[in-house]
């Protein structure tokens, strides 16, 4: 979402970086280009004024112009006051303190995206906080819609009110907090009717049911698509609600990402929730600080650990670590490691979070390297594989390449491309499981990372630290970690061979 405001900020913080001395000018100069790069991405104008004040004051200041690295002092300030703009320190947990059950009112338009939010928000809180949780759908407007929220708590294992027809939103609502109460739930979530624009009757009807339920949450849910309508949506709703956090759906999409820039000083309330895709689980938590760090192309490491850890299969890295330890790499391990990458969002979503990667992960896309589709057809030429082939890769002759390429839709120069993208991993393999930290140095350095330059993944760390306790620790000074962790945080440019997967060679 923010990709293009992303790429004027760079390009306007390198020019500053490029120098060893600023004067005010400078600093007045690349502020007024800021300024008109939020404006661009649809940032308010009264909180564009405020944001750039703000960051000049800090900005033009002694211990800035006289700093031994003024530019990065810039950027860091810049960095600070987008991390206020988008909420600053504020806590993106949903508050359950009162006597269960805790009610949860969405608010906002229709076609906002509120019951798809529902139920995620409803499906996060079961699956993560363990909390008992009841959906009820007051909206008796719109065809179908209490039977979408009941379809969709199906899908999410969630349980919901049971319909009756002929209720009002205000009965409904009361039903739902005594069938929370009697049936113990910890949590109800109220899904309100939206309309098509604001209208007295729709406040009138929020508000009736805002005080009939008392919630200890109410979110507003706008779509990151409608630019500064959203922010007006929720000017209006701020006028008659107290609203306690924002909802922001698709900040997957090509949004200028204006809205969410501006939706904490309109609102005074943090976005607490973004929907990220359609899935039933395609919902983060906003944190300020990461997404900051993403505008300004910082990356976001912890957001990539946090993927990482979710989705991995913990006991099938132990036991491919054990085997990459022996120096053991398969093809099943190869179409694992494929798999894992795609469960992460694809090479684009990694890379994306990876700190100084911005400019690379265009200039590989361009050259075709991030293309994910590639990793399908990869995967659909190891499946075409008898199990056989799989384990023992040198049985692929002339013959049955082209039998495997005809199964899998590709042609014979993928399969042998394949075939030499895991012979040089697994050589790396066997490297790691001779030498050791140091083995696995070495083949890094020589390689660029795995085979086309990529990083490795959790298993084969893991295979490295056996490796390690066997060899009794021999090589590990070989590995700068001071540089790795400089790399990590975006203070200096990625060692050879943590790159990503389809990164290594390009020019």
């Amino acid at each position: 979402m923010f990709e293009s405001l992303s790429d004027r900020l760079s390009s306007i913080f390198e020019g500053l970086r490029g120098r060893g001395a600023l004067e005010e000018k400078d600093v007045t100069e690349a502020l007024r280009e800021v300024r008109v790069a939020l404006l661009e991405a649809d940032v308010a104008l009264p909180v564009a004024k405020d944001f750039i004040s703000k960051v000049k004051e800090r900005a033009v200041g002694a211990e800035v112009l006289r700093s031994v690295t003024p530019g990065q002092q810039v950027v860091k300030i810049v960095h600070d006051a987008l991390v206020d703009m988008l909420g600053g320190d504020a806590d993106p947990s949903l508050s359950f303190a009162t006597t269960p059950p805790a009610a949860i009112m969405m608010v906002g338009l229709q076609g906002s995206g509120k019951t798809t939010s529902t139920a995620k928000i409803a499906l996060r809180l079961q699956k993560r906080d363990k909390k008992r949780v009841l959906m009820a759908s007051l909206d008796t407007r719109r065809p179908a819609a209490q039977e979408q929220l009941a379809i969709l708590g199906e899908q999410a294992e969630v349980k919901t009110l049971p319909i009756i027809a002929g209720q009002t939103p205000r009965d409904i609502a009361k039903r739902a907090m005594e069938a929370g109460k009697l049936g113990g739930f910890d949590v109800v979530m109220l899904d309100t009717a939206g309309r098509l624009s604001i209208d007295e009757q729709l406040m009138a009807e929020v508000a009736d049911i805002h005080k009939t339920t008392n919630p200890v949450e109410t979110l507003l849910v706008v779509d990151a698509l409608t630019g500064q309508d959203a922010v007006t949506t929720a000017e209006k709703f701020k006028e008659r609600l107290n609203i306690t956090g924002v909802v922001m759906t698709r900040i997957d999409g090509d949004a200028r990402g204006g809205a969410a820039l501006s939706m904490r000083a309109v609102t005074g309330a943090p976005i607490k929730f973004v929907g990220v895709g359609e899935k039933i689980d395609a919902l983060d938590t906003f944190e300020p600080e990461r997404m900051a760090g993403r505008i300004l192309g910082m990356g976001d490491i912890v957001s990539l650990v946090e993927k990482a850890s979710q989705e991995m299969d913990e006991a099938k890295a132990k036991k491919a670590a054990k085997k990459m330890a022996k120096g053991e790499f398969d093809m099943d391990d190869l179409a694992d490691q494929f798999k894992q990458m795609r469960k992460m969002g694809g090479m684009g979503a990694i890379l994306g979070l990876m700190p100084g990667m911005g400019k690379m992960k265009k200039m590989v896309d361009q050259a075709g390297g991030l293309d994910d589709k590639e990793i399908i057809h990869q995967e659909a030429i190891i499946s075409s594989m008898t199990k056989q082939e799989r384990k023992k890769p040198a049985l692929m002759n002339a013959k049955r390449k082209k039998r495997v390429a005809a199964g899998s839709g590709t042609s014979v120069q993928e399969v042998n491309k394949l075939l030499k993208a895991h012979r040089q991993m697994a050589d790396m393999m066997k490297k790691m499981g001779k030498g050791g930290m140091k083995g696995m140095a070495k083949q890094l350095g020589m390689m660029g990372g795995m085979p086309g330059g990529g990083a490795p993944d959790p298993a084969m760390l893991e295979a490295a630290k056996a490796s390690k306790k066997d060899k009794g620790g021999q090589g590990t000074e070989d590995l700068d970690f001071d540089a790795i962790e400089k790399a990590l945080s975006g203070q200096a440019p990625m060692p050879p061979g943590l790159g990503m997967p389809g990164m290594g060679k390009k020019k």
